[in-house]
């Protein structure tokens, strides 16, 4: 892992409109990286596999957005660069992490409680999707102590 540069943007975004229903633009990668979130993409031989983007706020920070290339789905990259992110949350000494997640990803779901998230909350109609909307469930990790790992 290491940090996304504005260089990384374009593979970055092909990677997100290859596994997202609602990807984000271009621009938001870019807006992210210029307000100084924590923008990681995880790479290998050259090749950019996946990236993760963290916004700090004072002492916590949310989750904004993971990604993993199709290709390397399910062979726990997601779960590495999760727990490489609260790692640097963690060094940064932020308190907690935040995110939302679509109630219909029980995969992400799984992911997210195996690395010591807990559901906090739940935001009505707040994912686009084919019916409409769905429900966020909102999750937090304290990162008091160690990271799951």
């Amino acid at each position: 892992m290491r940090a996304m540069t504005l260089e990384d943007v374009d593979e970055v975004l092909r990677i997100e409109q290859a596994v997202q229903a609602y990807p984000w633009t271009r621009g938001n990668f870019v807006d992210a990286l210029n307000q100084g979130y924590m923008c990681r993409v995880e790479e290998a031989d050259g090749e950019i596999r996946g990236y993760t983007i963290l916004m700090p706020v004072l002492e916590e920070a949310e989750l904004l957005n993971i990604g993993v290339a199709a290709w390397r789905q399910r062979k726990g990259l997601g779960r590495a660069m999760l727990l490489d992110m609260l790692d640097v949350a963690c060094k940064r000494n932020m308190l907690r992490v935040f995110l939302e997640v679509r109630s219909s990803n029980v995969a992400a779901l799984a992911l997210y409680r195996s690395a010591g998230f807990r559901e906090i909350g739940l935001r009505r109609d707040y994912y686009q999707n084919a019916n409409g909307s769905e429900d966020a469930i909102t999750m937090a990790c304290d990162l008091v102590g160690e990271i799951n790992g």
